[in-house]
C-alpha cells in the first residue's frame, strides 16, 4: 500500500470519527428531549436491571460532566452524569442500561471484557509513554525513536479493538433487559435502539482515529527512508 494512500485512508478515518460524535450528540440531544413513557429513571431502570439479573453488589450514584457514565469494576460502582441519573427521558434510559449491562458482564466474568482488563496496563503504558517518544522522534529527526513510539501507540490500538466486541455486548443486554422488563414500547424502541447504537459506534471511531494516527506516523517515517 502507497504512502499516499494510507494518507488518503487515514484522512476518511479522522472525518468519520468527527462525524459520529456528531451523530452521538444528536442522537442523545434529539432522544434526551422525550419522555420516557413509563416515567422511569435512568437510576431506576439500570437498578431494576440488576435487580433482574440478580446482580447485588452494585452501587449507582451520580457523576459530574455530561456523558461521563461509567461502571467502575474495582469497586462496583455504576455512576451515571446527572442528567441521566435523575433524567426520564428516552436517552436517559438507555445509557444507564447500557453501562448496566457492562455490570452484568462483569457479574458473569464475561471474557470478553476480562480481556479488555488485562490489556488495560498494555493501553496506559502505550498512551503515556508513547506520545512522549514520538515527540522525541520528531524532535531529534531519528524514524528509529519514532516507529518506537509508535509501536507503543499500538497497545492502545489492540486495546481500543478488544472494546468494540466489549460494548456491543452491553448494548445488546441492554436492549433485551429492558425489554425483558417491559421497559420499551413499539413508539420507543426504535430511539432507544438509535441511542445505543450511537454509543457504541463512538468506539468504533475511537478505534479507526487511532488506527489511521498510528498508520500515518509509520507511513510518514517509511516516506523519509525511501
Amino acid at each position: 500500500m502507497s504512502t499516499t494512500t494510507v494518507y488518503v485512508i487515514a484522512g476518511v478515518a479522522f472525518l468519520g470519527s468527527w462525524l459520529v460524535k456528531r451523530w452521538l450528540a444528536g442522537t442523545y440531544a434529539r432522544w434526551s428531549r422525550v419522555p420516557h413513557t413509563h416515567g422511569i429513571t435512568g437510576a431506576q431502570a439500570a437498578a431494576a436491571i440488576l435487580q433482574k439479573n440478580g446482580v447485588t453488589n452494585v452501587r449507582i450514584e451520580p457523576v459530574r460532566g455530561r456523558l461521563t457514565d461509567h461502571y467502575d469494576p474495582q469497586k462496583d460502582i455504576l455512576r451515571l452524569s446527572a442528567t441521566n441519573y435523575g433524567g426520564a427521558s428516552v436517552a436517559a434510559v438507555a445509557v444507564s442500561a447500557h453501562e448496566a449491562g457492562h455490570a452484568m458482564q462483569d457479574a458473569s466474568n464475561d471474557p470478553r471484557l476480562r480481556l479488555r482488563r488485562y490489556l488495560v496496563p498494555l493501553a496506559a503504558f502505550g498512551s503515556r509513554i508513547g506520545p512522549i517518544i514520538v515527540m522525541a522522534g520528531l524532535f531529534t529527526g531519528s524514524d528509529a525513536i519514532l516507529r518506537v513510539g509508535a509501536f507503543l501507540l499500538a497497545g492502545m490500538v489492540v486495546f481500543q479493538l478488544a472494546t468494540l466486541p466489549v460494548e456491543f455486548n452491553a448494548s445488546r443486554r441492554a436492549m433485551r433487559s429492558l425489554r425483558e422488563l417491559g421497559f420499551t414500547d413499539p413508539e420507543q424502541e426504535d430511539g432507544t435502539r438509535m441511542v445505543l447504537r450511537a454509543a457504541a459506534f463512538t468506539y468504533v471511531a475511537a478505534a479507526a482515529t487511532s488506527i489511521a494516527y498510528f498508520a500515518t506516523l509509520f507511513a510518514g517515517t517509511r516516506r523519509r527512508s525511501i
